[in-house]
C-alpha cells in the first residue's frame, strides 16, 4: 500500500479528537524554525525559560499546533540530536497545551510499543498503536507523556476509539520539554518497537516523511 493511497484512506475518515475538543476551539500554528527570531532570545536548554516562553508569551491560553516536516533550530537544545548530521526536520506534529491533558485513541487499535523513552530532548514516555482501516496498517505514536500513563497497559492490549490513552506529561519525566503531546503516523515500523525518530537528518527525512504520513490527516486541524 503505498503513501497517496493511505492518505486517501484517512482522509475519508473522520477521527475521534486526540485531546479534548475544547482544545480545538483556539489553535496556533507555531513556526519553530530559524525564521522565527524570537526563539534566539530565550534560553530553550533552560525547559523552565522555555515553557514560560511557549505558555505565557507564545500561545498565552490557545493550543499551540504545527511542526510536520518542519526544519526546527530547537533539537539544538539536546546532545541527542547532534549526530554527524544534526537531525532537524520533524516527522510528526506537536500539540502544545497544559500538562495532565488527556490523550485519546482516535481510532481503535491495540498497544504495538510502549516504554519510558528516558534522557533529556527524548519521547519520555511514549505509547504507539497499531490500527487497521480499510485493510491497511499503520501506526499512531504519542510521546511526551506522563509516566502514570504507562500504568497497568501493556503490548497487546486494546483500545476503543475515544478510549483515554493516557495524558500529556510535565517535564522533567516527559524527556524534560515544556508540556506537549508529539503526534505521529508510520506505514512502517521498520525495526523499532518501543521507540521511532520523531526528528530525521535532512538528508533522511524523504526517506521517513514518505513513511510518516501527514498527523494532520486524523487530527483534521484547520490549516
Amino acid at each position: 500500500m503505498n503513501h497517496q493511497t493511505i492518505q486517501e484512506i484517512l482522509a475519508a475518515h473522520i477521527f475521534h479528537p486526540v485531546i479534548p475538543r475544547s482544545a480545538y476551539e483556539d489553535i496556533l500554528w507555531l513556526n519553530l524554525t530559524s525564521e522565527n527570531k524570537d526563539l534566539s532570545l530565550v534560553n530553550i536548554i533552560d525547559t523552565q525559560q522555555f515553557t514560560d516562553y511557549v505558555f505565557n508569551q507564545w500561545l498565552q491560553g490557545r493550543t499551540g499546533v504545527g511542526g510536520y516536516g518542519e526544519h526546527r533550530v530547537i533539537y539544538r537544545r539536546s546532545e541527542r540530536y547532534q549526530e554527524e548530521e544534526p537531525r532537524s526536520v520533524h516527522l510528526g506534529i506537536d500539540l502544545w497545551t497544559s500538562a495532565h491533558t488527556p490523550v485519546y485513541a482516535p481510532l481503535a487499535g491495540k498497544i504495538y510499543g510502549i516504554a519510558n523513552n528516558e534522557g533529556f530532548g527524548n519521547y519520555g514516555p511514549t505509547i504507539i498503536l497499531e490500527h487497521h482501516l480499510e485493510g491497511t496498517c499503520f501506526f499512531s505514536l504519542y510521546g511526551h507523556l506522563s509516566v502514570a500513563s504507562l500504568q497497568d497497559k501493556a503490548h497487546g492490549d486494546k483500545l476503543l476509539t475515544g478510549e483515554k490513552l493516557g495524558e500529556i506529561g510535565n517535564y522533567p519525566e516527559n524527556g524534560d520539554w515544556p508540556p506537549h503531546l508529539h503526534f505521529q503516523l508510520m506505514t512502517d515500523m521498520l525495526d523499532y518497537q518501543d521507540d521511532f525518530p520523531g526528528v530525521a537528518a535532512p538528508s533522511q527525512a524523504e526517506k521517513f516523511l514518505k513513511i510518516c504520513p501527514d498527523p494532520n490527516l486524523i487530527l483534521q486541524f484547520p490549516t
